[in-house]
């Protein structure tokens, strides 16, 4: 009996994602040369920002970087499967009853509070001896403290503490004092500069609990800011994925993902039908409608209904009526009926359409476009020299 599944997956699939591995390599080697002597990471968190940790981890090792940052411990322990020889922090702590899961697979903590540095000393003493992690270099972990996010991190009342008891940390290899930026992509924010100075002021009045910890603090648009923000680390995360640091300049970084949805079905219609759940948009006059096979479900975002933008046929055409789970309708009137017929594709994220404008559109930011893509793409990652 013929396999079920011997046809092509692309010929299978509504839309097929293009994930460019070379672009994302040059997009941290880039971020490593306007940052040297600072040690360019790579943030790898959320599946990699969505594209997939799987393929973009092994990717950014290849291409120099060594030190890795996730959000959560399962992330963790997934890319230490992937990268047996990287440093991997977890910025989001100590987890409670885990600790354990750090030391035995070389994973290092961003500790965020006094309780976190109590709860790792406290299982440094307890392991006996000091375990070897994959790096060779024994337990470490960062230490950060918050300068005006007002989220994670050591805030003005620990500080004091610490700063006043700095025994608090005996023991502890820390390897880095970091904070975060908040405003860094906003020209016109003074935040950055105040959260500079407290930063600074933090590492002064810690210098005593810290030792001769390296210092972290520029994130993707922080990276930009200037050398000042530069300190021995950098933790570079959206822009390696394609996202504009720099805000309204134009974007240095290459673009890593291209979403072509597939032309389902192409129909005419007259003046006031309606198209799509609650008749929200009706048309003018003869109007060509394009159904796509891509919607909400897929991460392509409701917010974008009657303002979002494709591209069929080179030609910009726009969303009309709802973005409903599974389809799309775009007016393809302007459009060759060659470029618009089913089996044909509308581009919906690439270098003419950007997530950056893509988020614009629907009302919300690059980094959500990019960790909302669905998981019934057919995912093709380009190789091959960047």
């Amino acid at each position: 009996m013929p396999s079920l599944t011997a046809s092509d997956p692309a010929a299978r699939a509504g839309a097929i994602l293009e994930i460019d591995l070379p672009a994302l390599a040059a997009n941290w080697r880039s971020l490593a040369t306007e940052t040297r002597p600072a040690e360019a990471a790579a943030v790898v968190k959320a599946d990699a920002y969505g594209l997939g940790l799987a393929e973009a981890a092994p990717t950014l090792w290849a291409a120099g970087a060594r030190t890795f940052f996730v959000a959560h411990l399962d992330e963790a322990l997934t890319l230490r499967r992937l990268l047996p020889e990287a440093a991997i922090y977890v910025l989001n702590g100590l987890m409670a009853g885990a600790e354990t899961d750090y030391l035995a697979q070389g994973l290092w903590p961003v500790l965020n509070s006094l309780e976190d540095v109590s709860r790792w000393r406290q299982t440094l003493a307890g392991a006996g001896t000091a375990e070897t992690d994959p790096t060779g270099q024994g337990p470490q972990a960062a230490l950060q403290v918050d300068t005006g996010m007002s989220r994670l991190g050591l805030d003005i009342r620990e500080l004091a503490v610490l700063t006043a008891e700095p025994e608090r940390t005996q023991g502890i290899a820390l390897s880095y004092l970091m904070s975060h930026l908040a405003s860094a992509d906003d020209p016109n924010s003074s935040q950055s500069e105040e959260q500079l100075a407290e930063f600074l002021t933090a590492r002064r009045d810690l210098a005593a609990a810290t030792g001769r910890a390296g210092a972290s603090f520029a994130n993707s648009a922080g990276i930009f800011l200037g050398r000042n923000y530069h300190f021995d680390l950098v933790r570079p995360g959206s822009a390696l994925y394609g996202i504009n640091p720099t805000g309204d300049r134009p974007n240095p970084m290459r673009q890593v993902v291209r979403l072509k949805g597939k032309i389902l079905q192409v129909r005419e219609i007259d003046a006031l039908r309606g198209v799509g759940y609650g008749a929200t948009w009706r048309a003018k006059g003869p109007t060509r409608i394009a159904t796509v096979a891509v919607g909400y479900a897929d991460g392509y975002l409701r917010s974008l209904s009657n303002c979002g933008y494709a591209l069929v046929g080179g030609q910009n055409v726009p969303v009309v009526g709802r973005v409903s789970m599974d389809l799309i309708t775009l007016d393809v009137t302007a459009v060759p009926e060659a470029a618009a017929r089913p089996g044909a594709f509308a581009e919906l994220l690439g270098s003419n359409l950007t997530v950056d404008a893509v988020g614009q559109a629907a009302g919300t930011i690059g980094y959500e476009i990019l960790t909302s893509l669905g998981r019934r793409y057919h995912r093709v990652y380009l190789e091959g020299a960047a």
